[in-house]
């Protein structure tokens, strides 16, 4: 159902042991933007809200992931 988090763009993502490039995150990155808008351009509203819904779900957590050990506020 949620093919977004098929694209690449989530799998260099999610994907911890690999080192990516600046270019090959901005190429994933407009690629996603693309099917994005691909997916869209649909009609049935109700579909792109649970698939868009379910690819935040996905992604939200690797948010956490980046930030680990990146410092905190200051007391």
């Amino acid at each position: 159902m949620n093919d977004l988090s098929k694209t690449r763009l989530v799998g260099l993502l999610n994907d911890t042991s690999n080192k990516v490039t600046n270019v090959e995150m901005q190429d994933a990155y407009e690629e996603f933007v693309r099917y994005t808008v691909t997916v869209s351009s649909s009609e049935d509203y109700s579909h792109i809200f649970r698939m868009l819904n379910l690819t935040r779900i996905e992604i939200a957590p690797l948010k956490e992931l980046y930030q680990y050990e990146q410092g905190g506020k200051c007391a």
